[in-house]
């Protein structure tokens, strides 16, 4: 979590891009505004094929960033169902202990989706995102303890058996986001898309300056669309803070239906 990129906004960053990339179209328009009168047909030929060449290697990796961001983003949302479907398992399974673990199994889990919830409101702050935790590690060690007292108290229930089961399922989901929450698409992966993006654009003005005529609104364009992707990109891997959210409806309604 202490990449460069990852701690910017967003907006920030393609705001800077889409500048970065207007100017290396002019830049490279101007280039070649200087040189095109030395320039034979030849050259102008192998100019158009590395144009191509550049815009689909440029094609190639915003499509290879966005399944990248998109499948982290998919994974997380899938996390939280399932996460949720286990925590209703675990207490559909505590109904069937005998008191007194299934009443205080049941308030441990109804504090426990309450502090998942909790979790996902703590963003990006690390101090908050800390103290959740903690009491996570907490609430997890209590209700452990609930199952084997239950079971030392019967060690042939099936019950409990099956109690344990779910509940060592939702320590591990447990894990497993914390573990979906800082795996994002690596900066260097970032870094060369912005890399590449910049230098088509200036290969694309610069085809325009050796050209008869450029048309400003296609490359501005152009432009602000790669930059537009680019952003989406970011803000799939961002579901904390961004605009487009994990969805925590699932545990939301499990957290009304247990109380």
């Amino acid at each position: 979590m202490d990449e460069f990129l990852y701690q910017r906004s967003e907006l920030l960053v393609v705001a800077v891009l889409f500048g970065l990339l207007l100017v290396a179209t002019e830049v490279g328009f101007r280039c070649g505004r200087v040189i095109r009168a030395g320039l034979e047909d030849p050259a102008k030929s192998e100019l158009t094929t590395l144009q191509g060449a550049m815009i689909g290697l440029l094609a190639l990796l915003l499509a290879f960033s966005f399944a990248m961001a998109e499948s982290r983003f998919d994974t997380r949302r899938q996390l939280v169902l399932e996460e949720a479907n286990a925590i209703d398992t675990t207490y559909l399974r505590s109904q069937a202990l005998a008191e007194p673990y299934q009443v205080k199994v049941v308030t441990l889990l109804q504090d426990y989706v309450a502090n998942r919830l909790e979790y996902y409101a703590a963003g990006v702050d690390q101090k908050k995102l800390d103290e959740v935790n903690d009491q996570t590690d907490q609430l997890q060690a209590q209700l452990w303890s609930q199952a084997m007292d239950a079971v030392n108290k019967d060690p042939h229930s099936i019950p409990v058996g099956l109690f344990i089961s779910s509940l060592n399922e939702v320590i591990d989901l447990h894990t497993k986001r914390d573990i979906a929450r800082q795996n994002h698409v690596p900066e260097s992966v970032l870094l060369l898309l912005f890399f590449v993006a910049i230098l088509a654009m200036g290969i694309v003005g610069f085809g325009c300056g050796i050209g008869d005529w450029r048309n400003l609104s296609v490359t501005v364009t152009m432009s602000l669309i790669i930059a537009l992707v680019i952003l989406v990109t970011m803000d799939l891997d961002r579901p904390r803070r961004g605009f487009i959210k994990v969805s925590q409806q699932s545990m939301v309604k499990l957290q009304n239906s247990i109380k």
